[in-house]
């Protein structure tokens, strides 16, 4: 199946937002990793605006200031969100396999898959849409 001639300026829209939040999701992973080895390997956790100073690495019961850890984790979980509700509206459009809506989800779960695949999918999309003659679009 291909897309449809009216879906492509939506696809063409979607691709865009896609883009802007994979880095952005892929971004806030990679902060996230590190949030989490320092959790998790010292104890630590990332304070801001604390007793310590602008920004310390201070255990999680003696953060006085505000918790930058706590606030990568919400806010990589709603670019999160966008990013997979982005990835599915491609998907519904586009008319891709339901395996390749879950191999681009995972570009936010694993470590620097979404920046191979903010390349990747745009360059996708784009053949995808060579398919849709010109005839057929104006149609």
């Amino acid at each position: 199946m291909q897309p449809r001639p009216e879906d492509v300026t939506k696809i063409r829209r979607a691709v865009s937002v896609y883009k802007v939040s994979s880095i952005i999701t892929g971004t806030f992973l990679l902060l996230l990793c590190l949030m989490m080895v320092l959790r998790y390997g010292f104890g630590v956790d990332i304070e801001f605006a604390g007793p310590y100073g602008l920004l310390a690495l201070t255990p999680k019961d003696l953060i006085q200031g505000i918790n930058l850890s706590s606030l990568i984790l919400i806010v990589h979980g709603w670019f999160y969100v966008l990013y997979v509700a982005v990835d599915f509206v491609l998907w519904r459009l586009v008319r891709w396999s339901f395996g390749r809506f879950l191999f681009i989800a995972l570009g936010g779960i694993i470590p620097l898959l979404s920046y191979f695949l903010e390349r990747r999918v745009p360059r996708d999309v784009e053949a995808a849409l060579s398919s849709v003659t010109p005839s057929k679009a104006a149609a």
